[in-house]
């Protein structure tokens, strides 16, 4: 797949229980179909110029080749419908809707928290696995 026709999955670089979730993704990605790009960038900015700044970090956002972005809970099933095995599970969360954005919002807002219990070796894998997909 061609990296212009690749999904973006827009994560907080600054968040190590967001990284270690971007690098698993990327991991169960087997086709290549996602490319990870840090909310801090410039590119990320281009593509979520008409959203304020405190929703833009508040959640993790997909972009489609084909336009449109989706958030948070939302963003689950076409999230899922890119990764090999997930429709099953993209169609859970389409069906159940207000249960994925519920439990999205509650780990989002404890993923400081997560995030300083992980071990630094598992901050290292996810930085050096988001590097090889960039």
């Amino acid at each position: 797949m061609s990296p212009v026709a690749r999904s973006l999955l827009l994560y907080d670089d600054d968040c190590g229980f967001c990284r270690v979730c971007v690098a698993l993704v990327l991991r169960w990605d087997r086709r290549g179909a996602l490319r990870p790009v840090a909310l801090q960038s410039e590119e990320a900015a281009g593509l979520l110029g008409g959203m304020p700044e405190q929703e833009r970090m508040a959640s993790w956002h997909l972009a489609r080749p084909e336009g449109g972005v989706s958030s948070a809970g939302a963003a689950f099933p076409p999230l899922l419908r890119e990764l090999p095995g997930g429709a099953g599970l993209a169609a859970l969360a389409e069906r159940f809707p207000d249960t994925a954005e519920r439990g999205y919002a509650l780990v989002a807002r404890r993923r400081s928290a997560l995030g300083r219990a992980l071990p630094g070796s598992a901050r290292r894998w996810a930085d050096a696995t988001i590097e090889g997909r960039r």
